[in-house]
């Protein structure tokens, strides 16, 4: 009963992420649709005219599909199907794995580095509001609402203040936050599939996304929620005790974060620990919900002001990914494939891939979801980095051992 319930639990996630990839990619071919409908104002546009997403989204998904049914069928010709079957079980050494870790590193670091001299005050307008709310933290009494939730994530901005105290650059601990971001997309993946070469993997998808190598020094859209989030993700299954705190700490950094609550109950009930453990684990991130509530509700919180329900917003929002994302062709190319080929790879029997194929879902809603909620966050390319992080992690589940 319980495999069956399993079973049905599946289908449900992807049927679930497969419905919004579809609706995104539509959006992203047709962007006029949703605006034609849904914007406050008259507009000529027409509704079905493609964008340039057209024929590339279009033949890429079509050639996946016709070559992964072909496969699954065992129609291939014998030395294409053996390819396949060689990547698909091709594993490397922990020697070599740290070799190949160490070259990658060099080469990230070395053509990264100079960023780190680069003014941001007139690259970036937000710029002008951290720097007020760095001169007035640890304080979040201000007339100004941006400066105010600036100076409410509290842990951010003790991280900035120190990289701008210790080294008189407020972009190094940005920079040493991106760099643990790719460390720890290795580890998590190599956690779920058991596989160093899909580690290897995703941390080259992410590394050739232009929008983690855009911000991946940026102080004032810098990582640390998304870096503590992806922690408090692989310590669940290594020590779940710690997993709750770090999940505070993204919350606090970025309440941003907030949306993938529930897609990391999931990850707690997909994980590979007692069932005990499980209910421990959730009882404590519950607890994490009633701290967050309680600081904000006893502090001068912002975010109880800056709620605004408009329900046309979410799917206006859904036109952002064709636009905010443009430059990474693969990664959105990647949407559809990588979301039926996760549900293949959980009918192997890898049961966290239903995790990540929920964690692709709750990041292509985030955006949308904020959108609807409140008028005062833009949908902006940074916000993006953890869809570009799951369909890497995603990519790297598929290739796990078959066994």
């Amino acid at each position: 009963m319980q495999k069956a319930f399993s079973n049905v639990l599946s289908y449900l996630v992807f049927l679930s992420t497969i419905s919004i990839v579809i609706i995104s990619l539509f959006a992203i071919i047709f962007p006029g649709f949703f605006i034609s409908i849904y914007f406050p104002y008259n507009v000529e546009i027409v509704p079905f005219e493609p964008s340039i997403w057209l024929i590339p989204v279009s033949s890429f998904s079509f050639v996946f599909l016709v070559l992964g049914f072909v496969y699954y069928k065992r129609k291939l010709p014998v030395q294409v199907y053996k390819c396949i079957q060689f990547i698909l079980n091709f594993e490397i050494s922990k020697r070599i794995t740290v070799i190949l870790g160490i070259i990658i590193f060099v080469f990230y670091i070395g053509f990264s580095v100079n960023e780190l001299s680069i003014n941001e005050e007139g690259q970036f307008p937000d710029y002008d509001i951290l720097k007020t709310a760095l001169q007035i933290w640890p304080s979040t009494e201000s007339d100004d609402i941006y400066v105010q939730e600036q100076n409410s994530r509290y842990v951010r901005m003790v991280l900035l203040g120190t990289s701008l105290e210790i080294f008189q650059n407020i972009k190094i601990l940005p920079f040493v936050a991106s760099i643990s971001l790719l460390i720890v997309t290795f580890f998590l993946t190599y956690q779920i599939s058991h596989k160093r070469f899909s580690g290897i993997v995703a941390l080259l998808i992410i590394l050739q996304s232009h929008t983690f190598l855009f911000f991946d020094t940026v102080a004032v859209y810098e990582n640390f929620w998304i870096l503590f989030f992806l922690i408090s993700l692989y310590l669940i299954n290594r020590k779940w005790q710690l997993s709750p705190i770090l999940y505070l700490l993204a919350l606090f950094s970025k309440a941003f974060i907030f949306v993938f609550f529930l897609s990391t109950i999931f990850y707690i009930y997909r994980a590979r620990i007692s069932s005990r453990k499980k209910i421990w684990a959730m009882c404590s991130y519950g607890g994490v919900i009633l701290i967050i509530l309680t600081v904000f509700s006893f502090g001068d919180s912002v975010y109880g002001d800056i709620i605004n329900i408009s329900d046309s917003e979410f799917f206006l929002a859904l036109n952002t990914l064709g636009y905010t994302l443009r430059y990474d062709v693969f990664i959105i190319l990647s949407l559809l494939p990588v979301t039926i080929g996760l549900f293949f790879t959980s009918r192997r029997g890898f049961l966290q891939a239903d995790s990540i194929l929920v964690l692709i879902l709750a990041s292509l809603l985030a955006g949308p979801f904020i959108s609807m909620l409140t008028g005062f966050y833009f949908v902006l390319p940074y916000r993006f980095l953890p869809l570009i992080v799951f369909v890497a992690i995603g990519i790297g589940v598929f290739l796990s051992k078959k066994n």
